[in-house]
């Protein structure tokens, strides 16, 4: 994920000290059910579509843009999927940051999936049986989205299922 110009300017205070910020992931559906996914140029996997946000944007607009701007493909946001505090990580540079994730499911409405900038290397349609080798971050998203379920918050009991009648 390419840094965003307001985080460069933060980075100038203070350094490579710990950073909390937000972050958006978008599990991108089409009208068959496949998953929409990127192999990140950074790592080389792949994952679910996600960025930060600029300062003011809402989490939607977010997951509209980012998915946009990675893989030219037109999406509506349908509902929030997960919202979890990930643990915080350490880039090469040395710079760290702690992520808060809001998740959304978004319908694709348009374009036509292609590499869109320089964060990925390969975007792609994936049924949701055959999805490549997917981290632990990627893979519970996508499978959160496909349930039916309430939003999933992570160190919460998952909620018993309500009985029909």
């Amino acid at each position: 994920m390419a840094t965003p110009e307001f985080i460069r300017d933060l980075r100038t205070a203070i350094g490579t000290r710990l950073l909390w910020l937000p972050g958006v992931s978008a599990v991108v559906l089409d009208d068959a059910g496949r998953v929409l996914l990127g192999r990140r140029a950074d790592t080389g996997g792949w994952s679910v579509i996600g960025g930060i946000p600029e300062p003011g944007e809402q989490p939607a607009e977010t997951a509209v843009r980012e998915v946009y701007e990675e893989t030219a493909v037109r999406v509506v946001p349908e509902c929030v999927v997960l919202v979890e505090a990930l643990r915080p990580v350490r880039y090469p540079n040395g710079d760290r940051c702690q992520f808060m994730d809001i998740t959304l499911r978004c319908r694709a409405v348009g374009g036509e999936a292609r590499v869109n900038d320089e964060e990925s290397l390969e975007v792609g349609w994936f049924p949701a049986d055959a999805l490549p080798e997917l981290e632990d971050f990627a893979l519970t998203r996508v499978r959160k989205a496909l349930e039916a379920g309430p939003t999933w918050f992570r160190g919460m009991p998952e909620p018993e299922p309500v009985p029909a009648g």
